[in-house]
Formats: structure tokens, C-alpha cells, sequence
């Protein structure tokens, strides 16, 4: 009997990490989901029976306690961000996400486990790829260098896709990666067609495109599930756009 396998889900409450939560399931997969209040996520989704829900806040557990929520897991997804708020934005944790990507690095590479686990960050197009160098303009620059000054969450960004990066690497034994990139988030009931590049087809500042929580949901659900995409993308920090004929219809 083939084993199911299992993926860890940090911020799994938000809007984006309770639909990665319904992908997953629809995908076969076990699942467990560290919410701050297992209350906020719909009752046929806290029901569903391949769900676990563990209730708490990754920056308030230790070291011990992420790694025995972590044991047994194929792959980690995190969905973690700032709430659009002044204390989501400018109060603590200032460097949730790369905290959290920091220590659950630590702790799977200290867990030794048999096989690769898979690591999927939600970042976003506004933080560059800095193995491919790419190419943004001055007045992007401008405004990318004031944004990582005066809003945290995009410093936040940037640091926890670099550790990825230059931490973990490209060649590490115990831990694979990929940081999915999408543009500006907007809510759809259902998948559509989308897009993917190794690097941004257009400016995240002046000529921003959209891209469905949904489709990016799906997109990293079929990583952790599928090999193939998995080898297609290891390593990179993908970027996802709704196809143009599909955004234009909503």
C-alpha cells in the first residue's frame, strides 16, 4: 500500500494558506496546519479528516516544539505574512517569515531525515532573484530601495528568499526549495489558467499583473505533489501571472 504523504502548512489561516490547505486535500495528502485560531478556517475544513489542526503561532514555539510538528513530513509550505495593518505592517515580529524560514530550516537539517524535504516560500515579485541578476530599472530601484527602508514585510521578503538562496543553497542533502512569486494578489472562486517564468515579465512597480490566490495555491500544491514539476522548479524562485485572456474575463 502506497504511503500518503505528509506537508506541514505554516499560516494556514490566512486567505492564501486556507485555500493551500484545500489543495493539498484534494491532492491526497495528510496534512498539518499550525493556526493561531483553528476557529477562523471554515467547518468543513476544519472537519476534513486528513487535516491536523495544531493551534499556535510558530513565533511563539521552540525549537522543540517545531520540530516534533515538523516530524514526519515530506514537505513544509509557508503561507506566512504580514496583516495589512499598522501592527502587521511596522510592529513585531518585524522578520516573521524569515524567522520562521530560518528556524525550520534548523530544525529539519538537524532532524536528519531519510529523504529530501521539500520547503515551498510564498515570497513575491517584488523581491529579485539574485542568482539570475535580473534586470529592473533605475526608477524601480528608487522605489524598491524606499519600500525595503519604510515597510518591514518587504524587507521581511527579500531576507527569507536570500536565506533560501545562499543558506540552503542550491546542492544541500536534506533540504529542496522553491520560492513562488506572484504579482498582485486578487481573490477568485476558482483556478484558472496561469503563467509561469523563471524571472518577471513585467515591472512589479509600474506594469504590475495579477495573479489569483487560488492559482498560486494550486501551483504550489502540484509542486510538493509532483515530481516532475518539483525537478522543473527545485531551486528557483518561479514566477506566476493569470494568463491575460483568463484575467480579462473577470
Amino acid at each position: 500500500m502506497q504511503r500518503i504523504e505528509t506537508t506541514s502548512v505554516f499560516g494556514a489561516s490566512g486567505a492564501t494558506g486556507q485555500l493551500l490547505l484545500e489543495q493539498l486535500l484534494l491532492r491526497g495528502q495528510n496534512v498539518k496546519a499550525i493556526v493561531r485560531s483553528p476557529q477562523s478556517l471554515p467547518k468543513p475544513l476544519r472537519e476534513a479528516p486528513r487535516l491536523s489542526l495544531i493551534r499556535a503561532s510558530i513565533s511563539e514555539l521552540s525549537d522543540s516544539e517545531i520540530a516534533r510538528h515538523a516530524e514526519g513530513c515530506d514537505a513544509v509550505a509557508s503561507c506566512l505574512g504580514h496583516n495589512l495593518t499598522f501592527k502587521g505592517l511596522f510592529g513585531r515580529p518585524r522578520r516573521l517569515v524569515t524567522d520562521a524560514t530560518r528556524r525550520l530550516c534548523k530544525v529539519i537539517q538537524l532532524s536528519h531525515p531519510e529523504s529530501p524535504i521539500k520547503f515551498v516560500l510564498m515570497n513575491t515579485t517584488g523581491n529579485r532573484n539574485r542568482d539570475l541578476n535580473e534586470p529592473i530599472s533605475f526608477a524601480q530601484k528608487c522605489v524598491i530601495g524606499l519600500l525595503r527602508l519604510l515597510l518591514p514585510p518587504h524587507a521581511d521578503n527579500e531576507e527569507a528568499a536570500d536565506y533560501l538562496r545562499t543558506n540552503v543553497g542550491q546542492n544541500d542533502r536534506i533540504i529542496e526549495w522553491v520560492a513562488v512569486r506572484p504579482d498582485g494578489l486578487v481573490d477568485h472562486d476558482s483556478v484558472s489558467e496561469y503563467e509561469l517564468h523563471a524571472s518577471p515579465t513585467r515591472s512589479a512597480i509600474f506594469d504590475a499583473g495579477k495573479t489569483s490566490r487560488i492559482n498560486v495555491t494550486h501551483f504550489m500544491s502540484h509542486l510538493i505533489t509532483d515530481e516532475k514539476i518539483w525537478r522543473q522548479w527545485k531551486g528557483q524562485m518561479p514566477v506566476i501571472y493569470n494568463k491575460a485572456s483568463q484575467e480579462a474575463r473577470k
